[in-house]
């Protein structure tokens, strides 16, 4: 028997439907919180998700969208996109247990308080144990049970290991690491970089440009990351390059299809008026950028995609200032 037997997944987006169903293929008894009634309904019912992931054949599992029904969970799987959390976290706060872990699935940095998402959690569920899950890990591919690695990352060795056992599967591996910082930053600046990568290929510059691109973004990531208290070597594992490569190299990735549509002349507004999910990346960068600033971190690429987004330049002069930088070392 597991130590985390009852598991409660908040958010039924497409990375919240898949690991629930992980989390349901690895035995445990799953409770979805879902935003829309509609996504509920059609999780209990066994119909899956073909709002945010169709296509793909999920049995029946327990949903509502009601904060009690999370009630007793041993573990929670928090996967509401950065921008909300806090709100949500303050809605199910009452429902959850003092020394519960909570295991942050989502990548991102709060707008308003440059928060880290252990830090809103901290602040709105004081009595919570933070944990991290991040990774190249695509929603579509968890769920149809495609081999994936993540980094779960908690600073009790122990408890990190416990909810690894919980959680994973001969197909979905989670490896541990102490560090929540590394692997926090890691996910919430590879989807910043990969719209600038979208960026490239839309702009049509070639894979040779794509490649130094992803290879000097990996280097603003690290920077922030370490400056914040993170491990590089954490950031050259899963949760950091892993997901990084992943994110920037496929038009699956949200992120990456937002920035070639960019590239391609189509005003932000209108990509994201046609979405249903979020796209984390452009929430993001305004606040990476100040965070970055506060560090004292230079990071040209993740600041021209928030002047991009803010419209102070275009596609085209974002990339003139970057091609005309000062020549310099690599490290």
């Amino acid at each position: 028997m597991s130590r985390f037997d009852r598991i409660a997944v908040l958010g039924a987006g497409a990375w919240g439907t898949a690991l629930a169903y992980t989390a349901h293929r690895a035995g445990r008894e799953v409770q979805v919180l879902a935003r829309e009634p509609d996504v509920a309904a059609s999780l209990s019912e066994g119909q899956g998700n073909p709002a945010y992931l169709p296509g793909v054949t999920l049995p029946a599992m327990q949903a509502s969208t009601q904060a009690e029904d999370i009630t007793g969970a041993d573990a929670i799987l928090a996967v509401v996109p950065a921008q909300f959390a806090r709100t949500s976290f303050r809605a199910v706060g009452g429902a959850v247990a003092p020394g519960t872990p909570v295991l942050l699935c989502a990548k991102g940095i709060e707008q308003a308080t440059l928060s880290l998402m252990t830090d809103i959690l901290a602040e709105e569920i004081p009595g919570a144990v933070p944990a991290v899950l991040s990774g190249p890990s695509f929603a579509a591919d968890v769920a149809r049970g495609l081999p994936t690695a993540v980094t779960l990352a908690c600073t009790d060795g122990v408890l990190g290991h416990d909810l690894m056992a919980a959680i994973g599967r001969d197909v979905f591996r989670p490896y541990w690491s102490e560090d929540l910082v590394g692997a926090e930053i890691g996910g919430a600046v590879k989807n910043v970089l990969a719209i600038a990568c979208g960026m490239v290929d839309g702009l049509q510059l070639g894979k040779s440009a794509h490649a130094a691109l992803l290879t000097r973004g990996f280097a603003e990531m690290t920077r922030l990351g370490v400056a914040m208290g993170g491990k590089a070597e954490t950031l050259a594992g899963l949760c950091g390059l892993g997901d990084l490569v992943l994110t920037c190299s496929s038009a699956q990735s949200r992120n990456m299809s937002f920035g070639k549509a960019l590239g391609e002349g189509r005003p932000a507004d209108e990509v994201l008026a046609e979405r249903r999910a979020v796209t984390e990346g452009a929430a993001t960068a305004p606040a990476l950028v100040q965070l970055a600033q506060r560090q004292g971190v230079d990071m040209p690429i993740c600041t021209a995609v928030a002047e991009i987004l803010a419209r102070q330049i275009t596609v085209a002069e974002a990339m003139e200032q970057l091609l005309s930088r000062p020549f310099k070392g690599e490290t």
